[in-house]
């Protein structure tokens, strides 16, 4: 069911999103394994719209937020406002009380602003006046930054980035593909392009219960173990992957799977998602990080060298 559920999903958005089926996957990867995406991009890349037709297809509710430095933590998650009919205060929800939100140049708000959204992913929940309010499920945030433009900025910081599952960019299109938008384009004579809608939310969230279930070999187990392990031993690495690292590759690598039609982990499965769920989790240090050494060069590297289990 969930396999052939995604295939449609994907088919849905690629109406929209041309020539980015390894990305569209990822992205249906990071909702059926329940956590959160970073996207770090340059503008017009069609983040946005790739969000807002995923939500569409799956029959989700869909916000956006754009980031800004005078954004406050009570614009996101809400507040309590005076109802002069009924003579009380009234909570009135916050765009956070969504689907999909997409939370747009995220290292624009200042960072209690950020702290909001952030605690919200990780307890799923916002407490406003002693009260707490649970979020809808499924509750997915597709976060934006833009890797030029860092002037008056708020850079998240490493604890903050390290409770996004998934980290990754769209890219530009190739030739054929930019040519092949254009085209569909003209053919349409609109810019909206028609999506029809494959599930629910609440089709979603048995999808993601069913993830639960994939069968992982002990051996699978000490394979991630090694990969992660590997990141904080590298010399070259300043602060490698918590174990949060371990739990991303866990779920990742088990939705994988699903979505391929099986109910087990193989270790190309951990191999797709390692580089997504791992890269931004490592700090390195000034040295290499001044010879233009990247995180994924170390995680590559890793991933080269640990012997793969014979399962």
């Amino acid at each position: 069911m969930v396999s052939e559920t995604t295939k449609l999903l994907l088919q849905e958005v690629s109406k929209a999103i041309i020539g980015k089926q390894e990305v569209l996957t990822n992205v249906a990867i990071g909702l059926l394994s329940n956590g959160h995406i970073l996207f770090e991009d340059f503008p017009g890349l069609a983040k946005t719209l790739m969000a807002n037709t995923f939500a569409r297809a799956l029959g989700a509710t869909f916000k956006r937020i754009q980031f800004t430095p005078d954004l406050l933590p009570t614009d996101i998650t809400g507040t309590y406002v005076y109802d002069e009919k009924d003579n009380e205060f009234k909570f009135r929800q916050g765009p956070i009380f969504t689907n999909i939100l997409l939370a747009d140049e995220i290292n624009r708000a200042p960072p209690k602003t950020q702290a909001a959204l952030l605690e919200a992913m990780q307890e799923r929940q916002v407490t406003i006046e002693g009260v707490t309010h649970i979020l809808p499920k499924p509750f997915l945030v597709m976060a934006t930054q833009n890797p030029i433009e860092q002037e008056g900025t708020y850079p998240l910081p490493e604890a903050q980035i390290d409770r996004f599952m998934m980290k990754m960019s769209v890219g530009y299109p190739s030739r054929a593909d930019e040519k092949e938008i254009l085209l569909r384009r003209e053919a349409r004579r609109k810019d909206d392009v028609d999506i029809n809608v494959i599930t629910n939310p609440e089709k979603i969230t048995l999808m993601q219960n069913i993830v639960e279930k994939v069968h992982i070999d002990p051996a699978i187990m000490t394979y991630m173990v090694e990969i992660v392990t590997r990141t904080r031993e590298d010399p070259r690495v300043l602060v490698g992957s918590s174990p949060r690292g371990s739990l991303a590759l866990f779920k990742l690598s088990r939705a994988r799977a699903v979505i391929f039609g099986r109910d087990y982990i193989t270790p190309d499965d951990i191999k797709s998602v390692a580089g997504n769920g791992l890269n931004h989790r490592l700090i390195l240090k000034p040295e290499p990080r001044i010879r233009g050494v990247l995180p994924e060069d170390i995680t590559n590297k890793i991933m080269a060298e640990v012997p793969v289990p014979a399962v």
